[in-house]
């Protein structure tokens, strides 16, 4: 797989930092692949949305784990919030106004 094959989400493009990793690792690129476009984009949004460096490569290197594992979404996300294509749920709106909060 070349680095212009790497699919992305509905909304987020494959951040370098992640692409690399997922191409360094055939089973966790083939894994990838066979995500929906979905998937692949609330674990792009899962990598890119943490502010720590550190935390950024820990989301990274747990994305290729994660995938080996059988996971196909991430744990615990309550989904990416940069979609524009749909409303954001309640549920969703509860937990962003809950962490609005605590800010």
């Amino acid at each position: 797989m070349t680095k212009k094959d790497m699919s992305g989400g509905v909304v987020h493009d494959v951040p370098p930092d992640l692409r690399e990793a997922l191409l360094s690792d055939p089973k966790a690129s083939a894994l990838w692949e066979s995500l929906t476009p979905l998937a692949r984009n609330e674990w792009i949004c899962w990598t890119i949305s943490v502010k720590m460096p550190k935390t950024r490569k820990e989301h990274v290197e747990r994305v290729c784990t994660e995938l080996k594992d059988g996971m196909r979404r991430p744990c615990c996300w309550i989904g990416c919030i940069h979609r524009t294509d749909k409303s954001v749920s309640p549920s969703v709106q509860y937990i962003l106004s809950k962490r609005a909060n605590k800010a």
